[in-house]
């Protein structure tokens, strides 16, 4: 491992000043991906500016009626959360499929949000990655692409997003804020996350030196009834190879309002547009769940060996909205 500095933040206008003043440092948090991939090389920081001990980590109610979270929040915190899991549970289930719960002890909300893939080639500092060396290639469309994207891919990129709790937060129009030796600014999570094209090493909007400081979920009514359902190849601590976050609201039979995001099928946390659209005044029942599915992921194309996401996709969709339809009807 390289050489690093390290300071620990006493405040944010601090923080930033510290990242401006060298570009080749890294806010850390929980640690738990950033230190992983200085490991292995991935990340060289000159220097870790922690941040973990600023006040960032309340969660508070808006005078909109959503939530502030703050930063620093664990995921454990997170997921525990009374109006969480009341207002969102569909969060509160992401974050607890996600990692193990020493992980989620350590985790925070602006660096999971900023977690990088998990792609074995990006991993592997002897292999070529555009993501990693721009310009160097993707070995993973010709090799192991099982767990790659189907959805919003380019020929310079096909890793997915490992993030849980941001798809959940893609579903609930989360904002983003940030603060940079500029000043404060903001970022809806739709626009937090570039699309791959042929810049897959540009991976969000944020401007250089941000510091994230806080997430804000917009009230909601829809979300109480919400789920994230995840399939992963074992039963704990797994990324997944398909999720969705879902939320709905039926009134007399049929859907006045749906919100859905699919997890590990892009590059960042998928919002589907096209499923919500189509849903939005139809039957509540099997067939137009799948219909809706079918309409998102028109648009997908698969690798030889990830194909099989199309499929479970869909049948992820129509049994996560079959089951929130149930529990209206109660």
């Amino acid at each position: 491992m390289r050489e690093f500095g390290y300071e620990r933040a006493q405040d944010v206008a601090g923080a930033v000043a510290l990242l401006d003043a060298d570009p080749d440092a890294r806010f850390l948090g929980g640690g738990t991906n950033l230190v992983d991939l200085m490991k292995t090389g991935v990340e060289r920081p000159t220097r870790l500016v922690d941040v973990r001990e600023l006040p960032l980590d309340g969660i508070e109610p808006t005078e909109e009626g959503g939530l502030r979270i703050g930063a620093t929040v664990t995921n454990s915190d997170l997921a525990a959360h009374p109006e969480v899991r009341r207002r969102y549970p569909a969060l509160a289930q992401a974050v607890l499929a996600g990692a193990s719960g020493q992980l989620r002890n350590m985790a925070t909300v602006g660096g999971n949000l900023l977690q990088r893939t998990r792609c074995g080639y990006f991993t592997d500092v002897t292999r070529a990655c555009n993501k990693r060396v721009p310009g160097s290639g993707c070995p993973a469309i010709e090799g192991e692409h099982h767990n790659h994207a189907i959805l919003g891919a380019s020929e310079h990129c096909v890793a997915v997003h490992p993030s849980d709790m941001g798809v959940a937060l893609t579903a609930f129009d989360a904002v983003v804020s940030y603060v940079t030796a500029d000043g404060p600014g903001s970022l809806p999570l739709a626009d937090f996350y570039l699309p791959v094209a042929d810049t897959p090493h540009r991976e969000t909007a944020l401007p250089p030196g941000a510091l994230i400081t806080g997430v804000t979920l917009p009230p909601a009514p829809v979300a109480g009834n919400s789920r994230y359902r995840k399939v992963r190849e074992r039963a704990s601590y797994a990324f997944a190879i398909g999720s969705v976050a879902a939320a709905l609201d039926v009134r007399d039979g049929a859907v006045h309002e749906v919100r859905l995001a699919f997890g590990a099928v892009a590059s960042r946390p998928w919002r589907a547009r096209a499923a919500e659209q189509a849903l939005t005044g139809a039957p509540a029942d099997a067939a137009a769940f799948a219909a809706a599915a079918d309409a998102e992921l028109a648009a997908a194309d698969p690798l030889p060996h990830n194909g099989y996401k199309v499929t479970l996709l869909r049948n992820l969709v129509v049994a996560v909205l079959t089951e929130l339809a149930e529990e209206t009807a109660r």
